[in-house]
């Protein structure tokens, strides 16, 4: 017999580093989100919770303008997030990593569009399909045709 594949929850909650590593990184993307609503304006897009070790927090942000921008308001939000989020907080360290910059995402709007006749193809396969599956498509066609009517 063939052992089935066991689920990532299941292998993450588990004995051994892996589930250690995984509240880690918990951890660091919380803090991370906690950090960038505390701080405003666009120094949020710059900066990256890097590490937490030994009760200090360590925030990587793309240039040395900006670590300096952060360190600025440094103070202000070691106490707030002593108070609210890591009252084990002792210090944060601002470090510059530059190749931070090559991994902040590019939004890009969606541009995919359907045409007039992959919608009819659309709504003439659902006219012949039944159930769920039918009204789904239909809905797909509609909501082709209103996004040329807008």
């Amino acid at each position: 017999m063939k052992k089935l594949p066991q689920d990532l929850s299941l292998l993450l909650h588990q004995a051994g580093q892996l589930p250690d590593l995984a509240e880690k990184a918990e951890l660091l993307t919380n803090l991370d989100h906690a950090v960038k609503q505390m701080l405003s304006g666009p120094v949020t897009e710059q900066l990256k919770v890097a590490n937490l070790r030994q009760g200090i927090l360590i925030i990587e942000t793309t240039t040395a303008a900006w670590a300096a921008r952060i360190n600025f308001q440094k103070s202000a939000l070691l106490a707030r997030l002593q108070a609210e989020t890591l009252p084990m907080l002792t210090s944060i360290e601002v470090k510059v990593n530059p190749g931070l910059a090559m991994y902040t995402p590019i939004s890009r709007n969606n541009t995919n569009q359907l045409s007039e006749t992959a919608a009819a193809h659309i709504n003439a396969l659902a006219e012949h399909t039944e159930g769920s599956l039918g009204q789904k498509l239909k809905r797909l066609a509609a909501l082709a045709s209103r996004k040329r009517q807008s």
